[in-house]
């Protein structure tokens, strides 16, 4: 007789379950990646004496983070680069690069992260005495036997411009001459007095170009360093209590990939769920490739409790250069993990109703531009009703009464990325005449019943960060509140952050509240969320994380 699975107790806790037949415990039970009891003392006392018992000393726990607009694929990408943080002049950055050249073989590349403090890099430059990055002539002394690469900043991270620096090799390895001119508007390659480049090169696109446009010799991120960066993005997202993840604005093939040899080989300790990012040119190509090769992403998708793949992204806007030179560098994405596209109005109506018509979810990030892009879903939704298709509305920034009431007549699922529009980018919107009430306005899209996750969108990684900003609604440059009246208590944010993201990949049925017959997958906390007053809520660390019940972090 096969001798029963090991019981596993944590008990003397205070467990925030989100189970509305009970939203709190002390003790819980699982078994197999499944929880078997939630509870109080009785939890305990039937655990049997074969059970694994912890004593969490009245610490929380919540269920598993479940950030549903993730890109957590970049994390790890971030430590395979030397870093320049903590340089406080140009000196400082050369001495980096000769101790770089000291261990890499001559000839090969030197590859460095961009100037400024990590995660954001705001500072950029002006973090320097000298307020500027090392020109080709300072970095060819430095490091005379290698072509060197200073990245600029990526838009995501920081706030443009960007500073990318190369030495004279590296010049010449791309082939930037005098008479070099990008292809893409934004990005200048600054000149001397001679009219020779300098070795640095300015962008002021949010987006990523200027490895796309003018670097096609710089190494990209290969398949090997892709698999290694998610491995340790995965231990990077499980020490923060992380358990599942929703990368709404899809994935390169290439990416998709990463994480299938993941789960092939039993890897994974995020639970995945993805979302098609095509590389078709045209509307032509994306009749065909909806029809004929992404069967496997109709409905719900094919996957498991681990892997799931459903749906696809398509952007709403986009600048077309910046999508050709970017397809042309394919397999390689650069930071983004997915296709850059360019869409036209009029494009995204027809690919709309060609998802529509293949029951391929769609995914798209709106913006400011909701009243541009719900008479597409209303006009689709005459054709083929959008309730129960679970279609997703991401990146919501300015709305209204009206817009919310026609996404929750649709049926339609919002992702909203907080950090972002208010802390983060809160700067474009000074004026707002309601004081930025409908700005990424949560409480009204609860109060208009819509079906509503948060985010972090990688800035940075960290919820609590997240939960923080939608706590608070603090704009970071003026410490201005946005939006007063629609900031969300903890509870209620962390339930948009845990339970809520199960709907978008079908999985509510077995994961998200602590409840028995659920998954396992549960954060321990060193602070209660509810308890502690708002401004705190970042500081909160994570004692463990358990996922399938299996424990994935823990804290010392």
């Amino acid at each position: 007789m096969t001798p029963p699975l090991p019981v596993t107790v944590l008990h003397n806790a205070h467990i925030i379950t989100f189970d509305p037949a009970r939203p709190r415990a002390t003790a819980l039970a699982f078994r197999a990646g499944r929880l078997i009891a939630v509870g109080d003392d009785e939890v305990l006392q039937r655990a049997g004496p074969q059970a694994e018992i912890r004593d969490l000393g009245g610490a929380t726990v919540i269920p598993g983070i479940n950030d549903t607009h993730a890109h957590m694929e970049r994390e790890g990408l971030k430590r395979q680069r030397p870093s320049l943080a903590g340089v406080r002049n140009v000196a400082d950055i050369l001495d980096r690069i000769r101790a770089a050249a000291r261990t890499t073989p001559a000839g090969q590349w030197i590859v460095t992260m961009p100037v400024g403090t990590p995660p954001f890099f705001f500072d950029g430059p002006e973090a320097l005495e000298e307020k500027r990055v090392p020109d080709r002539h300072e970095l060819d002394a430095a490091a005379p036997d290698h072509p060197v690469y200073i990245q600029g900043v990526f838009g995501n991270w920081g706030t443009p411009p960007g500073y990318t620096a190369l030495n004279s090799r590296a010049l010449a390895l791309n082939g930037i001459t005098r008479d070099t001119v990008p292809r893409i508007a934004g990005v200048e390659i600054l000149k001397d007095a001679g009219g020779e480049p300098t070795g640095v090169i300015v962008e002021r696109n949010n987006r990523p170009t200027v490895e796309f446009d003018l670097l096609p010799a710089v190494p990209r991120f290969g398949f090997h360093d892709r698999l290694e960066g998610v491995r340790l993005s995965q231990k990077l997202y499980n020490a923060r209590g992380t358990t599942s993840i929703y990368e709404g604005h899809g994935s390169a093939a290439e990416t998709i990939s990463v994480y299938r040899r993941l789960w092939e080989l039993g890897e994974l300790t995020v639970r995945v769920g993805l979302v098609v990012s095509p590389s078709w040119s045209d509307l032509a190509e994306a009749k065909k490739i909806m029809r004929d090769w992404l069967a496997s992403a109709r409905g719900a998708g094919l996957g498991d409790g681990w892997l799931r793949v459903s749906g696809l992204h398509i952007a709403y806007g986009g600048d077309e250069t910046t999508a050709c030179c970017a397809r042309a560098h394919l397999p390689d994405t650069g930071w983004s993990g997915f296709v850059e596209q360019a869409v036209t109005p009029s494009d995204f109506r027809e690919a709309a109703f060609l998802a529509a018509e293949h029951d391929l979810r769609l995914h798209t990030i709106v913006n400011d531009k909701l009243h541009e892009i719900l008479p597409v879903l209303e006009a689709i939704n005459e054709k083929y009703p959008l309730d129960g298709r679970r279609w997703v509305i991401e990146h919501v920034g300015r709305t209204n009464a009206g817009e919310l009431a026609a996404l929750a007549r649709l049926g339609v699922l919002v992702t909203t990325i907080p950090t972002y529009f208010l802390w983060k980018g809160g700067w474009r919107y000074p004026s707002e005449p309601d004081g930025g009430d409908w700005v990424v306005p949560h409480r009204h899209m609860l109060d208009a019943g819509i079906p509503l996750s948060i985010a972090t969108d990688n800035i940075p990684y960290d919820p609590f960060f997240t939960l923080w900003v939608v706590a608070n609604r603090q704009e970071r440059l003026s410490k201005r509140v946005i939006g007063p009246g629609q900031r969300l208590d903890a509870e209620t944010a962390l339930r948009l952050f845990t339970v809520a993201g199960a709907r978008l990949t079908f999985d509510e049925s077995w994961k998200g509240p602590l409840k028995p017959g659920f998954a396992a997958d549960l954060a321990v906390l060193s602070d209660d969320p509810t308890r502690v007053p708002p401004q705190d809520l970042r500081d909160i660390s994570v004692r463990l994380t358990v996922v399938d019940g299996r424990i994935v972090h823990e804290a010392g």
